[in-house]
Parts: structure tokens; C-alpha cells; sequence
């Protein structure tokens, strides 16, 4: 498992790029990820993965996150972090393969045919819809379980976004959903975001959170996806 401290999510997809050219060379991972810049996916003047010259595609599997709920698809969450990876000069395409309402147990029943042959890296973000219906963490685990299961048997790399339980839930419940993550990235060595909506948490302020949250109180903004 990859921890990775709650700042911005595009240093995780980085290392998500750079953990599937690894694998792809037969250089360690884990060396790739710590000791490479995304310098290194600029162009072929540049020492390193650029010279490779393999497009990466990443899967963005999730929720209403991902999918973009609310906003116009350039807005969205795929479409902001595709944005952000071109402009660094990275040869990735992200496809936005998220689900509005999906459940881990929704995520789980489609996985196998999400994970297209063009498929060379995930990102998972589910477990909010779950927290929504107060649905028993252990199931969430499950479906998460089976949904890591079918993305390491194509021996593809995965970035696990985790989403915190709201504490209104009781200290057991959180304890036991918050561990999710964690275990299942040690588990299954995935790259570990702790909290997929911390960049929008780290502003701090009540009053600059709303600012960055659509109406509803539950979806980001543009601002706010960017914040992402």
C-alpha cells in the first residue's frame, strides 16, 4: 500500500500513471512512484517514462463524485482532471466511468465490464451512497473487496479513494467504515487517498466550503471539483 497525504488527488493520479508505465517495464513501482516527477511524462527530450511514449487510459469508477452530478460534463471530475494531466504535458486519457447514485454493491455488479481491454489503470472512489443509507460497513467492504478482486485480476493498478463516515453515525460505525479503505489498500497494494472530497475540506472555513459545494450541500462546484 501507497499512502498518500490528503492534498491534491492529481499527485495520486500521477503516481497511478507512473505505477502502470512501471509495470509496463518492469521497474519497481513503488521507485517509480517516489523517485519520478511528472517531468518525466513531458515529451521525448526528457530522460525517463516520456520516452516510452505508451498513452495510459485510467478508468474513473465511482459515484455521482465522478460522474459529475450537476454540472456540465467539461466541469466534471474526469473532464477537470483530464484537463489538469494535458496541460502537464502527461499522455492520458481519463474515462469518466462513474455511476450517479451507485452504491459499492451497484459498483461491484458492473465492474467486470467496465474494465474494457483498453482499460491500463482505476481509480475507485465508492462508499458515499453507502454512508447515505447507513448501510452496513462490512457490505460495503464486501462489494469493495470483489470490485479490487476483478481490477488486480487484469493486473491493472488502482488508486482506492476512500470517503470518511460523518461522526453522527456513532464511534463504532465510523471505526469500523473508515478502516475500509486502509485495509483493503494493504490488502490489494493500491495507492491510498484517504478522503476523495479533502481538498475541498482543507479550506477550513465553514463559509468557503459552502462556496465550493452545488446547492444541495453534497456535490462540488466547478470550484470545488477543482479543489478536488
Amino acid at each position: 500500500m501507497i499512502v498518500r497525504p490528503t492534498d491534491f488527488l492529481e499527485a495520486e493520479v500521477e503516481a497511478l500513471v507512473l505505477y502502470h508505465l512501471a509495470r509496463m517495464h518492469e521497474t519497481s513501482p513503488a521507485d517509480a512512484v517516489f523517485a519520478l516527477s511528472l517531468d518525466a511524462l513531458r515529451g521525448p527530450e526528457i530522460s525517463g517514462f516520456a520516452a516510452w511514449g505508451a498513452e495510459t487510459k485510467i478508468a474513473a469508477f465511482g459515484d455521482s463524485l465522478t460522474a459529475g452530478y450537476g454540472l456540465p460534463v467539461e466541469d466534471g471530475f474526469a473532464a477537470q482532471l483530464q484537463s489538469w494531466l494535458t496541460e502537464q504535458g502527461a499522455d492520458v486519457e481519463v474515462i469518466n466511468a462513474g455511476v450517479s447514485g451507485e452504491t459499492t454493491a451497484g459498483g461491484l455488479a458492473r465492474i467486470e465490464w467496465s474494465l474494457t481491454d483498453d482499460i491500463d489503470a482505476v481509480i475507485v472512489e465508492l462508499g458515499a451512497n453507502d454512508l447515505l443509507r447507513g448501510l452496513p460497513p462490512a457490505a460495503a467492504k464486501e462489494n469493495l473487496t470483489g470490485i479490487l478482486t476483478a481490477i488486480d485480476k487484469r493486473g491493472l493498478p488502482v488508486l482506492l479513494a476512500g470517503m470518511p463516515a460523518p461522526r453522527n453515525y456513532g464511534a463504532d460505525y465510523k471505526a469500523e467504515f473508515d478502516a475500509i479503505y486502509p485495509e483493503l489498500a494493504e490488502t490489494f497494494g493500491a495507492i491510498l487517498y484517504p478522503n476523495f472530497l479533502a481538498g475541498i475540506g482543507e479550506a477550513g472555513d465553514l463559509g468557503v466550503v459552502a462556496s465550493l459545494m452545488q446547492s444541495d450541500g453534497l456535490h462540488p462546484n466547478k470550484e470545488g471539483v477543482a479543489r478536488v
